[in-house]
C-alpha cells in the first residue's frame, strides 16, 4: 500500500481538454484548403494522442505536403484556440480536490509544449500541475513510454505509484509499457472497444470517477 498519495499523470486533449471540436475543425480546415475535401473525421481521430507530424505524415505522401497542412493547421488553430476550446464536465472541480487530498500531478501529451501550456493555462488547470512532458520534451512520443517515464522521473515517483488517466489508445499503450496503473476515460472520442483492446487496468465514464478509484487504489492515502 503506498505511504503517500498515488502521482497523477492526465493527457490533455481528449482527458482534460475538449478540444475535439477545435482539432477536427482545424483538420478539415487544413485539408479543404490544400485539397479542396477533407479525409473522414475517424482517419485523424486514429492518430489522436500521437503528435500532429506524425498524424498528417500519415495521411500524404511526402514531407514536404505535411509541412504544408501542419503549418495551415496550426495557424487555424491558434486563431480560434480560444473560442473552442472547452473544459470537460468536472475537470477542474476533481484536480481541485485531487491537490487538496496532496496527489503529485503531471500532464504528458503529444502537444506541442507552448500549446499545451496555453491549455492549461486557457482552462485554468495549470495551478494544479506540477509537471509538463509535451511533444517538446522527449525524442519519442506516444505510444512509446518515454514521456511517461520522464514525468515519473520529474515527480521523482515510481511507476508502481502512479496513473495514467487518457482518452486514447496511444496512452494506454504508453502508460502500460511505462508499468503504471493505467485508466481509460471513456469521454474522449475513441470507442470503448478501441479503448479496451489497448488493456487499461481500469475505465472510467466521467472524471469524478477517478476520486473513487483512487479511493478504493489507497484508502489510507484518504486524509482522516
Amino acid at each position: 500500500m503506498a505511504s503517500r498519495p498515488h502521482a497523477l499523470l492526465f493527457d490533455l486533449d481528449g482527458t482534460l481538454a475538449d478540444s475535439v471540436t477545435l482539432i477536427l475543425s482545424a483538420f478539415r480546415h487544413a485539408f479543404t484548403t490544400h485539397f479542396g475535401a477533407a479525409p473522414p473525421d475517424a482517419e485523424w481521430i486514429a492518430g489522436m494522442g500521437t503528435p500532429l507530424e506524425t498524424q498528417m505524415r500519415a495521411l500524404v505522401d511526402d514531407d514536404a505536403t505535411a509541412a504544408t497542412l501542419v503549418a495551415t493547421y496550426r495557424e487555424w488553430q491558434h486563431a480560434h484556440h480560444d473560442e473552442l476550446l472547452r473544459e470537460y464536465a468536472g475537470v477542474r472541480d476533481t484536480l481541485a480536490l485531487l491537490r487538496t487530498r496532496g496527489h503529485a500531478m503531471a500532464v504528458v501529451t503529444s502537444k506541442g509544449n507552448d500549446a499545451a501550456q496555453r491549455a492549461l493555462d486557457r482552462l485554468q488547470l495549470a495551478e494544479f500541475i506540477d509537471v509538463m512532458i509535451g511533444q517538446d520534451s522527449t525524442t519519442k512520443h506516444k505510444p512509446d513510454p518515454e514521456p511517461v517515464l520522464l514525468a515519473l522521473e520529474e515527480l521523482g515517483r515510481d511507476a508502481d505509484d502512479a496513473l495514467f488517466v487518457g482518452d486514447s489508445p496511444h496512452d494506454i499503450l504508453a502508460g502500460n509499457a511505462a508499468g503504471v496503473f493505467t485508466v481509460g476515460a471513456l469521454w474522449g472520442p475513441f470507442p470503448r472497444g478501441e479503448l479496451e483492446r489497448a488493456a487499461p487496468r481500469r475505465l472510467i465514464a466521467e472524471m469524478r470517477a477517478l476520486v473513487p478509484l483512487l479511493a478504493e487504489l489507497d484508502p489510507a492515502a484518504l486524509p482522516r
